[in-house]
């Protein structure tokens, strides 16, 4: 499965879920840690937790399993390593206060 192909399938389990602003970022060549990046916002602490465990159920039917999920949900961030594709999944508060994207859009 093609790294594109796994943005699709995560971007569509975490829709799926009712995420909200979902984005994928290209990262290949401005990042070492993986080809792309997905970010979504979920409303609380328990759609946090069904939005990761949607988008681990979808990956693995589809034979690839995250090497290690960081971040709980009362957190408001979670982070799901996927080696290529790197999932973050933040509460809003948690989300506006981080600003990620602003460190990829420059």
């Amino acid at each position: 499965m093609t790294v594109e192909e796994q943005v699709k399938l995560i971007a569509q389990a975490l829709e799926d879920r009712k995420g909200t602003d979902i984005k994928s970022y290209d990262m290949r060549g401005k990042s070492a840690l993986a080809d792309f990046f997905v970010v979504a916002t979920g409303a609380a602490a328990p759609h946090l937790k069904a939005l990761i465990a949607e988008t681990q159920a979808v990956m693995k039917q589809n034979g690839v399993s995250s090497y290690r999920t960081s971040g709980d949900p009362e957190s408001g961030w979670i982070v799901v390593d996927y080696v290529d594709v790197i999932v973050h999944v933040f509460s809003p508060e948690a989300r506006a206060y981080y600003a990620l994207e602003k460190l990829w859009t420059k």
